[in-house]
């Protein structure tokens, strides 16, 4: 039952206040608190000098009207709620009552239960979603633990992973339901049986035809029919794109398309040179490595571009599919310089058949964090970087290109290589000098770690990865751990706990978004 003590403190600005007596005792039985004002002026200076949750506004006043008195209220308090109460129903009283943020616009005669219903739906329509926030996540935690007891496939994995995020972007909207950390303690828990289920289904995939949609399998998948049905079509990946941040993303691009969401398994590692070639050459690295060996040699050692090759393997690919004779371009914006290149030429393209746009910010984001405190500041945790990223697609060049490439017909397909996981636990891992430098993923020789926190490959082969030097093995960090040096435990702690990294093997790294966008 609500408590119906200190619902709020309200301010009823109205030249007719005596003759409202019913209401405000109504509002005073539920639970409020008021204070009256005959006109604007003195409401204004009673706003002054208390603070309230919510005004009752009338229109039609001697001496200055409620339009001026929202005006001079707007000068005091800009984010205080104001319901308008008239007698009229022009429309332009209606717009300009909008246009100066009033909550609600009701006209007289109103009676008590109208008067309490706007302010509780004012007040109180926060409270009451956050309630019901609370109450479907904690009905969607038990059938999530239900589910984890049975043996799960890959599609619903898919969707209890979306079912999760779908609640971190709720809980985004209020400041604490008091279950955040029961929703985090949940992933965890998700992720640890997720891991092994990769670790037992994995290596199967890779050498099936009846696998699940993987990197190798996105352009013939979700580009080449379209193509062969001359539709033009647009690939963009954006490198590093978590599925919470694409949903993020969600209601700005729906204003152009409507969205029909997939998804793809990243390889291992969850990293560019494996994962982010395997989309644009459809090959595993270790064929890559062997049809293109100058790619093979840039990975081995670790030296310049590792994907300066993708319009090639593009190419490569689409001539294998016999589609060789279609109009192609190939862009990599890394800085927001070459995005606005792209918006200021994006009508040359239009006559292409396909194009494909790689962009790096959110990987860039994901990178810079762990060497800048600002940005750590910025990116505390994954509600901070969905919300970067969606201020990114709002003031970014990416917007007026889609537009460009909705008017024009093209379908758009939005994906990623990979994600990224909020890296939190340490783990000691062994390798000698020449081993690779990353802190979820490495390869090299005489590499240990604890299995329990790590995948070991040993046998590159066996998961049709590429074999640099002798003896080589790879390990790939689980869950959220990442890994430290013994002798260099301190320093990768500061620098890395609590960052975004990817390499390893999670649910944000593995499951992978795939968007295909229909213009409206």
């Amino acid at each position: 039952m609500q408590n119906n003590k200190n619902r709020g403190k309200i301010l009823w600005v109205d030249d007719e206040i005596q003759h409202l007596k019913p209401h405000i005792l109504f509002l005073e039985q539920k639970g409020y608190s008021l204070l009256k004002a005959t006109n604007g002026n003195d409401g204004i200076e009673i706003l002054k000098k208390n603070t309230f949750n919510l005004v009752l506004l009338d229109q039609s006043m001697s001496g200055i009207d409620g339009l001026e008195t929202l005006k001079e209220i707007r000068k005091i308090n800009s984010s205080i709620p104001v319901i308008m109460i008239t007698k009229t129903e022009d429309e332009w009283l209606m717009d300009k009552a909008i246009t100066g943020q009033v909550e609600q616009f009701l006209i007289k005669p109103v009676n008590p239960s109208q008067i309490f219903m706007a302010c509780k739906q004012v007040l109180e329509k926060n409270k009451l979603s956050e309630e019901k926030a609370a109450t479907d996540y904690l009905r969607e935690f038990q059938k999530i633990e239900l589910r984890l007891q049975s043996g799960l496939v890959l599609d619903e994995w898919w969707e209890i992973y979306n079912s999760l995020v779908d609640f971190q972007i709720t809980f985004d909207s209020y400041k604490d339901t008091g279950l955040n950390s029961i929703l985090d303690e949940q992933i965890e828990t998700c992720n640890r049986q997720f891991t092994s289920y990769i670790d037992e289904n994995y290596k199967n995939w890779i050498f099936s035809k009846e696998r699940p949609t993987l990197s190798v399998d996105v352009i013939p998948k979700f580009i080449r029919p379209h193509l062969i049905n001359n539709q033009k079509v647009c690939l963009i990946v954006i490198d590093c794109l978590r599925l919470d941040q694409f949903k993020s993303m969600a209601p700005m691009l729906e204003r152009l398309f409507n969205i029909t969401l997939d998804y793809k398994i990243s390889l291992l590692p969850t990293a560019t040179p494996y994962s982010r070639n395997a989309i644009f050459s459809g090959m595993f690295p270790d064929e890559m490595v062997n049809k293109y060996p100058e790619q093979g040699k840039i990975m081995a050692e670790s030296d310049g571009s590792l994907n300066k090759f993708e319009d090639l393997f593009l190419r490569d690919q689409l001539s294998r599919m016999q589609l060789n004779e279609k109009k192609v371009h190939y862009h990599k914006i890394w800085a927001v310089g070459e995005g606005e290149k792209i918006q200021n030429r994006i009508q040359d393209f239009m006559q292409k058949d396909m194009l494909a746009f790689v962009i790096n910010f959110v990987d860039i984001l994901a990178h810079s964090s762990s060497q800048s405190n600002i940005l750590k500041e910025m990116v505390p945790d994954e509600s901070g970087y969905r919300k970067v990223v969606k201020s990114w697609l709002e003031n970014s060049w990416l917007l007026g290109v889609l537009e460009k490439l909705r008017d024009n017909n093209f379908k758009v397909i939005i994906t990623s290589d990979h994600g990224s996981i909020r890296v939190k636990k340490d783990i000691m891992v062994a390798a000698d000098k020449q081993a690779s430098t990353g802190v979820r993923y490495k390869y090299g020789r005489n590499i240990k770690a604890n299995s329990r926190n790590a995948m070991l490959i040993d046998r590159p082969e066996d998961y049709k990865l590429p074999v640099f030097g002798q003896q080589p093995t790879y390990v790939l960090a689980k869950n959220d751990v990442f890994f430290v040096y013994p002798n260099q435990a301190n320093k990768f702690l500061s620098k890395y706990k609590n960052s975004f990294q990817h390499g390893g093997i999670s649910m944000e790294e593995l499951l992978v978004p795939v968007a295909t966008l229909n213009p409206r």
